[in-house]
């Protein structure tokens, strides 16, 4: 994956964004911890899109968050709109990666990147599951 190359065109899914003022920090710039929450709104939406729905306290096919990894690569401030894409770009057997990057309108860059690893997870029985086949079908190697 060339990270240098990245646009929003990378992405099959995208969620826009709207700063609030609340966002900035001292520095006059979107906090490092927003954005955070930027692609959480995204991933929530993403995994909701292949089916799986980690607002159902009782499913059996979900997931649960087990690393991240941020890489801010530029800052950015209120007030802007923002696209977050994410795509899965590795698949274990029961884990798989989903990557983001957050562009703003002002930038073809991305403003940050993030690799999350989820962990297919039942709740009912509190145990690691095998990755669902709605997660399998999305995935597309950069």
């Amino acid at each position: 994956m060339d990270l240098n190359n990245l646009k929003r065109e990378d992405f099959n899914f995208l969620k826009s964004v709207e700063s609030r003022w609340v966002d900035m920090d001292a520095l006059r710039h979107i906090n490092n911890s927003v954005y955070l929450s930027y692609f959480e709104s995204a991933r929530v939406e993403f995994l909701d899109s292949l089916g799986i729905n980690i607002n159902r306290w009782e499913g059996e096919e979900s997931i649960i968050l087990g690393k991240m990894e941020i890489n801010y690569l530029r800052q950015s401030s209120y007030p802007n709109i923002y696209d977050v894409g994410c795509r899965i770009s590795r698949l274990g057997t029961k884990s798989f990666d989903i990557f983001s990057a957050i562009f703003d309108e002002k930038g073809l860059d991305p403003v940050v990147i993030g690799t999350f690893v989820a962990v297919s997870f039942n709740y009912i029985s509190q145990q690691t599951i095998l990755i669902p086949k709605s997660v399998k079908d999305a995935f597309h190697p950069f």
